[in-house]
């Protein structure tokens, strides 16, 4: 058998092998989640009420539109640390909005975080500076006027309609639920049907070679910023009409716990890879490590960070052992 037909016949098992590797790395958290589902589910008697599950993905829709705007960032390679503070400010703003109506409530911190996404994506693109300085700037201003409008009290908004677009029902399923999901739907369909999401993938994957194919490279980072920031804005508005409130620290630690529930759901932090599903799967596991403490009870706190560190530490292992062996098999 000559050196060409051997190559012939390697090729496909090669090719086979990397695309297990690659529905491995993609897919991973769903499993994790399933598994856990039954684990707790088998442990603790009321992990897979409806309620209990309803309450879940509620609590973590907010996180979970955050992370959606975070993948997009991450997968473009770089990320995003104002998405925290931008959560906190949006419930300030649109609790001082709410008297006004709910359209006004749920825009006016929506436009914020499109104009924050706007300015960390002309910064980062036209001055050249780091996505870790523009953020981290961007995180310590936003925090520092939320705290200038809000101070460290309540803004006590009018529930109303305001209110009840967080918290009515469609069909007997939480509207919050229907949001995260149908938002989703429509990030997956952004990311993998769209030349936009063919332009985040391929500046992921090599910014230069990119750049030489003809991707608008800078308008699609700046893009990818702003609606990293927009989804921040939404996250705020939908939470302080959940609460019927502002705090200015509502939101805090999400710029790393949305990259943590990326990282954990298959998203690479060199960029390039990665899944809505994936990311919204990281989000519920986090989600679930919560749930499951507070039915434990006698759990701190700190026992969620712990557990979400060592998850996080597992799934980056994992990723690299994925890649290494994707690029093996290729």
């Amino acid at each position: 058998m000559n050196v060409t037909t051997m190559t012939h016949i390697s090729s496909p098992h090669s090719e086979r092998r990397q695309r297990l590797f690659a529905i491995m790395q993609a897919r991973g958290a769903i499993v994790v989640v399933i598994l856990a589902t039954l684990a707790a589910g088998g442990i603790f008697p009321n992990f897979l009420h409806a309620q209990n599950l309803a309450d879940l993905l509620t609590a973590s829709s907010f996180l979970g539109l955050v992370t959606l705007g975070q993948t997009f960032v991450i997968i473009l390679g770089g990320f995003d640390l104002s998405v925290g503070s931008m959560v906190g400010l949006g419930t300030v703003l649109a609790a001082y909005a709410a008297p006004y109506g709910a359209a006004i409530a749920f825009a006016t911190p929506l436009v914020a975080g499109l104009l924050v996404g706007l300015l960390n994506g002309l910064l980062i693109v036209k001055a050249r500076m780091a996505p870790f300085i523009v953020t981290l700037a961007a995180l310590l201003a936003l925090k520092g006027l939320a705290i200038v409008l809000a101070g460290e009290s309540l803004i006590i908004a009018q529930p109303g309609v305001f209110g009840h677009i967080a918290n009515g029902t469609i069909l007997g399923i939480g509207n919050l639920i229907v949001i995260f999901a149908a938002v989703c739907g429509l990030a997956a369909i952004v990311l993998n049907r769209t030349s936009f999401g063919s332009w985040v993938f391929a500046i992921g994957g090599n910014e230069e070679a990119a750049r030489m194919l003809g991707v608008p490279v800078d308008r699609t980072k700046i893009v990818t910023y702003i609606l990293s920031g927009g989804m921040a804005g939404l996250s705020g508005a939908l939470l302080a009409a959940h609460l019927s409130s502002g705090l200015s620290s509502a939101g805090t630690g999400y710029e790393l716990q949305s990259i943590a529930a990326a990282v954990i759901g298959g998203v690479l932090l060199t960029g390039g890879v990665g899944t809505v599903l994936g990311a919204a799967s990281g989000v519920v596991l986090l989600g679930m490590i919560e749930n499951i403490i507070n039915q434990i009870g006698s759990l701190s706190a700190a026992f969620q960070g712990l557990t979400s560190g060592i998850f996080l530490l597992l799934a980056v292992l994992v990723q690299s052992g994925l890649t290494r062996q994707r690029r093996t098999a290729s």
